[in-house]
């Protein structure tokens, strides 16, 4: 503990005065509020057969609604997300390196903690499979644990597509997330008119518009002054109350069953003016925030955080389901109703509960993060040359052994996601899903390998231009 502590110590000490800290403080709000939300909205109890069941309390509390304005907070992540990878892409070509280094580079930042998560809970799965468990109800309980992937499907393809929707930012600017706003509208309209199939787009033109505005935040079209951030914030706002109280979209940013429209799944212009209005409010706070965080306490603790955040929000529902089967297993799990006196006073020690069952966890499986980042960072631009990947050093070949192994990881991923949440299976994922998992985080990571030998010329060397 003691060296951990002085490592994140020496990392916050070393912080290049050139980093947008802030950035950072918003990545790791944004996935603790994820975090919080998931924890605090459960309804957990017992069916007519004694079942343990979960599920959301947001149709129990309509007056909550109107919250989730607030906490839904991952377009903030979108918007922070697009501005590291335009600052890691930029640098990354200054350096010398490639298209297929970087996505490498970045893409195993995640990959790698996410491998570890999906070979537990299938390791887990079929453990119970070998002790006669149900198989519907193991699926379900994998299914439970791996909610948090939906999203990492997003961002991957979003990572994936940085290169050429960079530099479509760089040709058009601000016109782009205009256009994709308008090709959300567009799949509302149809959603309306009962044309489901032809609002798929949004799930990628939505977010994909967020992310462009962290571009153009990292590039100085969106400086952080008040005649900037307060037309966002106020239009944001203004519109999301015409198109909640006087147009179709329901109030809650959060999926509620049996609503008409969705504002998350796919990403509705409802909860783009919920990421106009949080980008205003961004704005106006950064420099404030800024300046708060050139001190040594908060910088470092927003260090700590970051350090393992991803392993943070991988593993939440897993602490959650851990935390509430004990209580089970021991005969004291309370199963009170939804926005009862109980429910609300039950809050409290049931986050303390998981907080105490995610600890060993992060502290388990965070190192995996660590270290992925560290061989992120050290990482120079070089040939892949350990035997038996001659072939992935021309730089064509590379790229698309790289993109065919993302394209496996999104995937199976996303099959998971689709696959139904009782569906018997031996690993509880389902298995042409892992396989094809494995198969993509494989190639990545053996293109990720290079020669030591390498990657020391090319930091003795010259450095090159821009390809």
């Amino acid at each position: 503990m003691g060296a951990a502590l002085r490592g994140i110590r020496r990392l916050a000490e070393q912080t290049p005065p050139s980093r947008e800290r802030f950035a950072d403080l918003l990545r790791g709000l944004s996935i603790l509020a994820v975090v919080l939300g998931h924890w605090l909205v459960t309804v957990v109890g017992y069916d007519e057969h004694g079942e343990l069941v979960g599920r959301s309390a947001l149709p129990d509390l309509p007056w909550a609604h109107p919250l989730t304005w607030l906490f839904q907070v991952v377009p903030v992540f979108c918007f922070v997300g697009g501005y590291a990878n335009a600052v890691s892409l930029t640098r990354h070509r200054e350096r010398g390196g490639d298209t297929a280094g970087w996505l490498l580079n970045r893409g195993g930042r995640l990959v790698r903690p996410t491998t570890a998560l999906i070979v537990v809970m299938a390791g887990g799965a079929f453990a119970a499979h070998l002790l006669g468990a149900d198989p519907a109800r193991v699926r379900l309980v994998v299914w439970f644990t791996s909610i948090p992937l939906w999203f990492l499907v997003v961002y991957l393809v979003l990572v994936v597509l940085t290169p050429l929707t960079y530099a479509l930012h760089r040709r058009f600017g601000l016109w782009v997330p205009v256009v994709l706003v308008c090709l959300v509208a567009s799949g509302d309209v149809a959603r309306l008119l009962g044309a489901q199939s032809l609002s798929l787009g949004s799930h990628l033109f939505g977010w994909l518009a967020v992310y462009q505005m962290g571009f153009a935040w990292r590039d100085g079209l969106l400086p952080a002054r008040p005649r900037v951030a307060a037309p966002l914030l106020l239009g944001g706002v203004g519109a999301l109350l015409l198109l909640t109280l006087v147009g179709p979209y329901p109030v809650s940013m959060l999926n509620v069953p049996g609503e008409r429209l969705h504002n998350m799944s796919p990403p509705s212009l409802a909860l783009l003016a919920v990421a106009a209005a949080q980008i205003g409010i961004v704005l106006l706070l950064r420099d404030r925030a800024a300046r708060w965080l050139r001190r040594t306490g908060p910088w470092t603790a927003v260090v700590a955080v970051n350090t393992v955040i991803l392993t943070i929000f991988l593993w939440h529902v897993t602490a959650a389901v851990l935390a509430v089967f004990a209580l089970h297993l021991a005969g004291i799990l309370p199963a009170y109703a939804a926005g009862s006196a109980g429910w609300f006073a039950w809050r409290v020690p049931l986050l303390m509960l998981c907080c105490l069952a995610l600890a060993p966890l992060v502290a388990v499986f965070g190192p995996i993060e660590v270290r992925a980042a560290r061989r992120a960072v050290q990482q120079l631009p070089g040939r892949a040359t350990r035997p038996g990947l001659a072939l992935a050093a021309h730089p064509a070949t590379r790229l698309a052994l790289a993109l065919a192994g993302f394209a496996g990881v999104v995937v199976a991923l996303l099959g998971n996601s689709l696959s139904p949440s009782t569906a018997p299976t031996v690993f509880g994922l389902p298995t042409p899903a892992l396989v094809m998992y494995l198969a993509g985080a494989a190639v990545l990571r053996l293109l990720r390998s290079a020669s030591p030998r390498d990657q020391v010329r090319q930091a003795s060397g010259p450095r090159r231009g821009p390809p």
